[in-house]
């Protein structure tokens, strides 16, 4: 048994890297819906705000404009 000592870890750079690699399909808008109802049910006002501007930026067609 060998020991390595550091032990090498993904620097953020590095799974910033691998992210853009494998671009994920970004949820539909009925999802997001879905999700923003269970989060005003639970009272999550975190989850709220977040899935909000979620589901504002999934509706349009450009980020920035």
């Amino acid at each position: 048994m060998t020991s390595r000592w550091p032990i090498p870890r993904p620097t953020e750079h590095a799974a910033l890297r691998a992210c853009d690699r494998s671009p994920r399909p970004a949820p539909g808008i009925p999802a997001i819906l879905a999700d923003l109802i269970t989060a005003n049910a639970a009272g999550d006002r975190e989850g709220i705000c977040l899935l909000g501007h979620r589901a504002v930026r999934a509706a349009q067609l450009e980020v920035g404009e």
